[in-house]
């Protein structure tokens, strides 16, 4: 840890978004039976939110129920020794229009785990913060 770090600067709205469209993974956090569930995702931006895909299950479960949500990517810079979070909180749902899940096919989502990932689900963003500093 630096001692003579600078304090923690809040990234802005626009500089928020930017981190996670330069990102690809992220961690989705679900309260699931009364208890928090973490799950890494890969995601896509579409139309200022937040998509992945899932096979049935927990998440899928979640998002079918328009349960609250959140999603959290980070980073480090060794050579500037400064690190960053992003947390988007909001709600989410399950893409039903055809239209909306190939325009998310064109944007390359592609699941990163084998197996079938038939549901495209939204995270749209009502809390979107993010903080930089140095370490």
């Amino acid at each position: 840890m630096n001692s003579n770090a600078q304090p923690t600067t809040k990234l802005t709205f626009d500089e928020c978004w930017e981190l996670l469209a330069n990102d690809a993974v992220g961690r989705l956090a679900l309260v699931v039976e009364g208890h928090p569930e973490i799950f890494p995702v890969n995601y896509v931006l579409h139309r200022r939110s937040i998509v992945f895909r899932s096979a049935g299950g927990t998440k899928l479960w979640g998002a079918a129920a328009e349960r609250p949500a959140a999603l959290e990517i980070d980073g480090y810079d060794p050579r500037s020794e400064e690190a960053w979070s992003v947390v988007v909180r909001g709600d989410t749902e399950v893409i039903q229009d055809q239209a909306d899940k190939d325009a998310v096919n064109g944007l390359h989502l592609e699941p990163w785990e084998h197996g079938d990932k038939d549901h495209y689900i939204r995270l749209t963003a009502n809390a979107l913060t993010g903080r930089r500093f140095k370490v």
